[in-house]
């Protein structure tokens, strides 16, 4: 069973950075691909970035250029370096794995297994 705990978030100004962290208790098998995810209040919860088995990364479109997805296997903890934050990325942040890799998509959440509680990331004007 792995266990993903999020931390990182919080409340920042425009413009501001934050650096998100995943803590993995272990992984299954030794490939594994992982994302990240938002939900905002009243709104599903959508990709964000994805970093796959075999270290590519992939990236939504809104997040142009702003966010980098990364992981450090010797630690097991994937990061998500997020820059020029403003108010409409506000959510709560999900990290996700899978073991090996996805079979339609990184930005669908029914190709993960295991999912952490979140941490909220708060972007004021």
């Amino acid at each position: 069973q792995v266990q993903l705990v999020e931390s990182g978030g919080g409340s920042v100004q425009s413009g501001g950075s934050l650096r998100l962290s995943c803590a993995a208790s272990a992984y299954t098998y030794s490939n594994y691909s992982m994302g990240w995810f938002r939900q905002a209040p009243g709104k599903e919860r959508e990709g964000v970035a994805g970093i796959s088995d075999d270290g590519s990364t992939s990236y939504a479109d809104f997040v142009e250029g702003r966010f980098t997805i990364s992981q450090d296997n010797a630690k097991n903890t994937l990061y998500l370096q997020m820059n020029s934050l403003q108010p409409e990325v506000t959510a709560m942040y999900y990290c996700a794995e899978v073991d090996a890799t996805w079979n339609t998509g990184w930005d669908r959440c029914y190709e993960y297994t295991y999912w952490g509680q979140g941490t909220q990331v708060t972007v004021s004007s």
